[in-house]
């Protein structure tokens, strides 16, 4: 389950932790730097930025979103933005830092999601199955939405745990909306679902006959599960549009944790906008996030740590406060 990301030029910018305290709007300059942000967005899942949009938060500030398709994982993201086709990237933290260390210049710019009791990472069997425990998936195989990102890294970090290889368990890439059945075909022995695929989750658990062996946030805790993450020097170019972009979307995020009902019938919008099932809204549990989007040191000192433990990341190369975006800022930091 090696996974690794190729140097991809001088240009790119990757990475992983943080973001941090969400304003009112009064707080944002007016836009003088229009800006349209091209994006891949995951099957079944929405980004802060995307319920900002949909707000209408954006349109002050001459801020717009530009679809190219959808993503089959935060991988595929990191690479559209080091290679300039994208503007945004939204990936695992362990994934951004990641392609962070293989040289490219990314910042992060907000956390996208939270992982917390109850909006959280789940690795589902059928309910007939005699898989009980972590220990008891060592031979097994799970389904995941693409390897080197948040799901391949929980099980690593799972089994070395439990005192098992990292691979002893085989991973296979299943696209979310086919999780369900691979799963009830016995194609895979156990399903990992995301924190950002509750909506494909919640149908699940809704049809019966499954039940959960262990979460992310067993294994890991609570903290942030992924990030936006923009090109430094994107930032450093259009520091206006940036900071609006940021401060929107954690304005959003915000919104929908005070007005859960109302986000919802949103949400129901956006997948329905993009050619989705909207009747998988009401299985939508929110962001996870703190106020304001914010997210600790842990977010990125975590990983950061267990990327060092296995060599990935040669211990000191990266510094949370040197690859995170600071929106109050002028500018990001060289």
């Amino acid at each position: 389950m090696d996974f690794s990301f190729l140097k991809i030029g001088a240009a790119a910018l990757v990475a992983a932790s943080v973001l941090t305290a969400a304003v009112a709007p009064s707080r944002a300059e007016p836009a003088s730097d229009p800006f349209t942000f091209r994006f891949m967005p995951n099957r079944g899942s929405v980004s802060p930025h995307d319920l900002a949009f949909a707000l209408g938060y954006y349109e002050p500030f001459g801020i717009k979103l530009e679809n190219k398709g959808f993503a089959s994982g935060g991988p595929e993201t990191l690479f559209g933005l080091a290679g300039g086709s994208l503007d945004l990237a939204s990936a695992a933290t362990s994934a951004v830092l990641n392609s962070i260390a293989n040289g490219n210049d990314f910042l992060i710019a907000y956390p996208s999601n939270g992982i917390v009791k109850g909006n959280e990472s789940v690795f589902f069997v059928l309910e007939d199955s005699p898989i009980k425990t972590i220990a008891d998936l060592k031979g097994k195989t799970i389904s995941v939405n693409t390897l080197g990102a948040h799901l391949d890294y929980t099980v690593r970090e799972a089994f070395h745990k439990n005192g098992l290889p990292q691979n002893a368990a085989k991973l296979v890439v299943v696209p979310g909306p086919q999780l369900e059945q691979t799963l009830r075909a016995r194609q895979v022995d156990a399903a990992g679902l995301g924190y950002w695929q509750a909506t494909f989750a919640g149908q699940l658990v809704a049809n019966g006959g499954v039940r959960a062996v262990f979460s992310d946030t067993d294994v890991l805790g609570e903290l942030a599960g992924g990030f936006v993450v923009f090109r430094r020097d994107f930032a450093k170019a259009h520091p206006v549009a940036a900071r609006n972009f940021v401060q929107q979307a954690a304005r959003a995020a915000d919104w929908s944790r005070e007005n859960p009902e109302d986000a919802r019938k949103e949400v129901a919008k956006i997948l329905e906008k993009r050619g989705e099932n909207p009747e998988l809204a009401k299985f939508w549990l929110g962001f996870g996030l703190q106020p304001g989007a914010r997210a600790t040191e842990r977010d990125v000192a975590f990983w950061v740590d267990v990327l060092s433990r296995e060599g990935t990341i040669p211990a000191g190369k990266i510094k949370p406060a040197d690859i995170i975006f600071q929106p109050d800022a002028a500018q990001p930091k060289d």
